[in-house]
């Protein structure tokens, strides 16, 4: 696997595209910010990291409206690619949906949110984008 990240990303898409509700993902440190940032934000019910064998895993439980059975992720998708990496200064930091959406940046700082980091005043890798 070249890009971990895609991979993360495409689970959880994949899951939330035939309606599952858990989703086991193989750890990374990135991954487990990741997927805290996702349950502050309110895009996943709960998160369990298990720790088996050499890597771990992190267990994902995907959010849905109770009545309407939509789904609180409506698109993912990875902007900074390993081909093509995207960085974003703090000036120029991407607003997702006029604000609605998040982006998820790697900064000095660590994995933050676009507004996290404009809070902050610091710029840097932009993962992906989450709405």
């Amino acid at each position: 696997m070249t890009d971990p990240v895609a991979d993360y990303l495409t689970r959880i898409r994949n899951a939330v595209m035939t309606r599952h509700k858990v989703v086991e993902i193989p750890a990374s440190n990135l991954k487990k910010e990741m997927t805290k940032i996702l349950h502050e934000k309110g895009y996943i019910l709960s998160y369990k990291f298990v720790e088996s064998g050499p890597q771990g895993s992190i267990k994902i439980a995907l959010k849905y409206h109770p009545k309407s059975k939509t789904p609180a992720i409506k698109k993912i998708e990875r902007i900074s690619k390993p081909g093509l990496r995207k960085y974003a200064g703090a000036n120029e930091l991407p607003r997702v949906l006029n604000g609605l959406g998040i982006a998820i940046l790697s900064t000095s700082k660590g994995v933050i949110t676009d507004k996290e980091a404009r809070g902050l005043n610091v710029g840097g890798e932009v993962l992906c984008y989450v709405y």
